[in-house]
């Protein structure tokens, strides 16, 4: 029968119908698909005319599959009970659903992040049976040469979140948190239009890159473009929500004429829980980091006056993404994996 150009049954095109257009086995045009040598150049041009002809593109998870080859990932996150993580954790479970039908697997340890030999240990300790890891990263030098052991082991290193650009990972996957932290202080500036006073700022942990960041990012623009507003340096409460209500109720004791808190980091309800107690809720503009459920329902209540957020399901995708992509040497698309920063006003809640 004479070749239409058509894929068998008018579907996609497959290595099978290439095979009977080429007049070649499945085995040959999988060589010559993959650049695989031991293949004489006729057949090759053969193949490629009828690669051509039929628009075949290749499937990855199919072509995995004649190999019998399969990836397991493991993505190491925070333990504790920080609702954004929480949330990326769910995520990263409907991930692994996806990547399921691409031969590939994720595996999820909990880790307490915030202390750097835990961290380091689990990124140690990684089994020789893993392709790639995600991981929430401290910017550590412990930590940053466990990442450097597992370049150099093969095992390819997504940081998630958090970065540490100086060690040997393959991406990174999370917002521009210098541009987040600028972005909380133009907003705090705007709506505190008028008014001098102080302005606090909490952490989670200054170990954190991300958190580091966004404080370095507030503090250039609202010490430059608002000189009527003081910030103090940042306190940290471990994203914590009863160490974060300590570290506001000290705030709000040691600085009367507080008028402003940024939030880097998580630990809201516990900023929640002090402002109300003191009476203070409707005083203070208050500017938080992620969408979550508390988050969400503070800037309804009109507590929280906007919310800086990242996508957990662009960034559990993201990293599995690149990660299966380089260990598949597929390319990588760089608009796809940036991860965009959200503003959230009352107004806009999706």
């Amino acid at each position: 029968m004479a070749d239409t150009g058509t894929a068998a049954g008018g579907g996609r095109a497959t290595l099978e119908d290439v095979a009977r257009a080429a007049g070649v086995s499945v085995a040959t045009v999988d060589r010559v698909v993959n650049r695989r040598d031991g293949v004489r150049d006729k057949t090759i041009a053969r193949v490629e005319a009828a690669v051509s002809r039929l628009g075949y593109r290749p499937d990855p998870a199919a072509a995995r599959l004649a190999r019998n080859q399969s990836f397991r990932f493991l993505f190491i996150l925070p333990s504790g009970a920080n609702s954004f993580m929480t949330l990326l954790a769910e995520q990263v479970a409907r991930t692994a659903d996806w990547l399921a039908s691409q031969r590939a697997v994720i595996d999820v340890q909990h880790v307490d992040v915030f202390e750097p030999d835990a961290l380091a240990k689990a990124l140690e300790t990684v089994l020789p049976g893993y392709a790639g890891v995600a991981t929430i990263a401290l910017d550590h030098p412990r930590v940053r040469a466990a990442i450097d052991d597992l370049a150099e082991r093969g095992v390819p290193v997504v940081t998630l979140v958090s970065d540490v650009p100086s060690a040997r990972r393959l991406h990174y996957v999370g917002i521009d948190n210098p541009a987040a932290g600028r972005t909380a202080a133009t907003l705090m500036g705007r709506f505190l239009h008028g008014r001098s006073g102080a302005v606090g700022v909490i952490a989670g942990s200054l170990a954190l890159r991300d958190h580091a960041e966004r404080q370095f990012g507030f503090n250039q623009v609202l010490t430059v473009e608002y000189p009527q507003l003081t910030v103090f340096p940042a306190v940290e409460g471990q994203d914590d929500n009863e160490l974060t209500y300590r570290a506001t109720v000290s705030l709000l004791r040691e600085k009367p004429d507080l008028i402003g808190i940024y939030n880097v980091g998580a630990g809201n309800r516990g900023i929640a829980a002090a402002l109300d107690e003191a009476g203070r809720s409707s005083a203070i503009v208050w500017i938080a980091h992620e969408l979550t459920a508390h988050t969400r329902r503070f800037l309804v209540r009109g507590e929280v006056d906007a919310i800086i957020s990242q996508n957990p399901g662009h960034e559990a995708r993201s990293a599995a993404r690149v990660l299966l992509a380089y260990c598949s040497g597929d390319p990588l698309f760089p608009d796809q994996e940036r991860i965009g920063i959200d503003i959230f006003l009352r107004d806009n809640l999706p």
